[in-house]
């Protein structure tokens, strides 16, 4: 590793973490959450318009084609807030998630740092490692808040739930305390290797970038390095992703979101074959281009400012203490 260039692992406290984290969360949900909403819509979208084939057996809800064409339909039958929809669900998820997710992610490699010698993985195992853990412990912790921030942006003109609270006694009351965590064996088997192989990805990208002598495109090697890491470890897990947020609708209210003919599925491996059989390859991966265009600059912007508020923390303790 090129000299000045540190590990994420190597820089701040356990604090200094965890509140860079939850700002850099905060930051990147709020510039991504309208690419977020017509990710969502068209992945719970079972038939797509560049399908003509499909369209007879097309019943209830709007049908979207493509990025442009969701994002119109929905400023058109919503208004401008229908991209926010599911914003407050997602900031707490996020908010949380950063801290947690960037927390984990040091704690595991200072403790795979502690193996002895002999025995000491190489460092992208250790990446791998540290970040299948930090995503898998973040996305079990939020997972609620992750349902909700789903149902919330599946919701049309129609509402399913009035407000976050009468979501969260509705859920409780009619699907129990495992209604929360619809789909979550999808979401640990997406994370694990996703987180995975984005820190494998960007710790390795990172330094070399550092030390090129290219123009940057998104100006430093911090942003650059998350967006190509973000784009390569999406596309390997997105048709888990999928069904995910299938899972997520599931329930007593799935026949009323925008959509209104979701299938009913019931586990992952089921899912995806149901997916595959109905819809073809394309099915799992509906909604993959918006989710590049939203995984990317999120991406960037999270690790861009994570580095930046870790800058600006460590730069204040020193003044403190010189004071």
């Amino acid at each position: 590793m090129s000299e000045g260039v540190a590990h994420l692992k190597d820089v701040g406290s356990k604090t200094q973490v965890a509140v860079a984290g939850a700002v850099a969360g905060l930051v990147s949900r709020f510039i991504i959450a309208p690419l977020d909403v017509i990710k969502i819509r068209l992945q719970l979208q079972t038939h797509s318009l560049s399908d003509p084939l499909s369209l007879p057996t097309i019943r209830g809800g709007p049908i979207y084609s493509g990025t442009l064409g969701t994002l119109k339909s929905i400023l058109r039958e919503e208004g401008l807030t229908g991209l926010w929809k599911g914003n407050i669900p997602a900031e707490a998820m996020y908010l949380a998630y950063g801290s947690l997710q960037f927390s984990a992610y040091t704690y595991t490699s200072h403790l795979l740092d502690t193996i002895p010698g002999g025995y000491r993985l190489p460092d992208s195992a250790n990446s791998f490692i540290a970040g299948a853990a930090g995503g898998a412990f973040a996305t079990t912790v939020t997972y609620p808040l992750d349902l909700l921030r789903t149902r919330f942006a599946a919701q049309g003109r129609e509402r399913v739930y009035r407000s976050i609270w009468a979501s969260i006694q509705n859920i409780a009351t009619q699907e129990g305390p495992t209604g929360f965590f619809r789909g979550l064996g999808a979401g640990v088997s997406q994370i694990v290797p996703y987180m995975g192989l984005f820190f494998t990805s960007y710790e390795g990208l990172k330094p070399v970038l550092a030390t090129s002598n290219l123009p940057l495109p998104f100006g430093t090697s911090d942003a650059l390095a998350g967006v190509i890491a973000s784009v390569l470890s999406k596309t390997a897990v997105y048709p888990l992703d999928t069904t995910r947020k299938r899972l997520q609708v599931q329930g007593p209210t799935r026949a009323l979101y925008v959509h209104r003919n979701i299938p009913a599925y019931k586990g992952i491996v089921r899912t995806l074959t149901q997916i595959w059989r109905s819809e073809g390859r394309r099915g799992l991966y509906r909604g993959l281009t918006v989710s590049l265009l939203k995984a990317a600059p999120a991406s960037a912007v999270t690790m861009w400012t994570y580095e930046r508020t870790m800058k600006g923390l460590l730069l204040l303790e020193e003044r403190m203490v010189e004071g």
